[in-house]
C-alpha cells in the first residue's frame, strides 16, 4: 500500500498539474465515445494499451472479459453496459480478450474451481466458448479458446436491448480484440457493425 501511495503523491506533483485543464473539464464532462469490455488480468490495462487520455474510454473489466447475455436479472456489468450505450451514447464498444487469461486457462485445462463457487458460476458465461473451442483430438488450446470466447461474448453482447436497438440504428459498432501480452500486440478478430449482427 505505501507505494500506492507513492504513486498518488508522484499523480499529484508530476503528471496533474500538466492535466490541470483537462481534469478541469472532466470534473463537469463525461463523453467518453468507446467502451471497452476486457479481463480484470491486472497485466491488461486499456488505457495504456491504447494510449488513452483520461475521459476517452468508459471501462468494464470482468474475469474472462465475460458479458452476460441478456436476462431480467440486473448486475454491475449489464447495467454498465446499458449506461455506456443509452446515456452515454458510445459509438464503439471493444470485447478485448489476452493471451494467458487465467479464466481461459481454467476453462480449457478443466481446473477444479470447487473452492471458487462465485468464479465458477460466473464462466459459465463462457460455455458457448468451449463449446466452439473443443476439439476432438484432445485439450483444448487457451490460445484457441481466448478467441472463441471473444467472438461468443460479441455475441452475448449483441442480445442486450441498448447494444441491438443501437446497432440497428446505425450508431454503434462492435470490436473484438486480442492482446498479446508478450509483445504487446493487438490482433482485431472481427467487427460487428452498425447495419446488424
Amino acid at each position: 500500500m505505501p507505494d500506492l501511495m507513492d504513486g498518488v503523491a508522484n499523480f499529484r506533483r508530476d503528471v496533474f498539474p500538466a492535466k490541470a485543464g483537462l481534469f478541469a473539464r472532466l470534473a463537469t464532462e463525461h463523453r467518453p465515445t468507446t467502451l471497452f469490455i476486457g479481463c480484470s488480468d491486472a497485466r491488461v490495462v486499456p488505457e495504456l494499451i491504447t494510449q488513452s487520455e483520461p475521459g476517452e474510454l468508459f471501462v468494464i473489466r470482468t474475469a474472462g472479459n465475460l458479458v452476460p447475455a441478456h436476462s431480467p436479472t440486473a448486475d454491475g456489468t449489464v447495467a454498465s453496459i446499458e449506461f455506456a450505450v443509452r446515456v452515454l451514447g458510445v459509438t464503439d464498444v471493444i470485447v478485448c480478450g489476452h493471451s494467458g487469461c487465467g479464466a481461459m486457462t481454467a476453462l480449457a485445462e478443466g481446473h477444479d474451481l470447487g473452492d471458487a463457487p462465485q468464479l465458477a458460476t460466473w464462466l459459465r458465461h463462457a460455455d458457448a466458448s468451449v463449446a466452439r473451442a473443443a476439439t476432438p483430438e484432445g485439450p483444448t488450446d487457451v490460445g484457441a479458446l481466448v478467441w472463441a470466447n471473444v467472438s461468443a461474448q460479441l455475441r452475448n453482447l449483441a442480445t442486450h436491448p441498448s447494444v441491438a436497438q443501437a446497432l440497428a440504428e446505425r450508431r454503434l459498432t462492435l470490436h473484438g480484440w486480442v492482446f498479446d501480452i508478450a509483445s504487446g500486440s493487438v490482433d482485431r478478430l472481427e467487427t460487428l457493425d452498425r447495419a446488424g449482427v
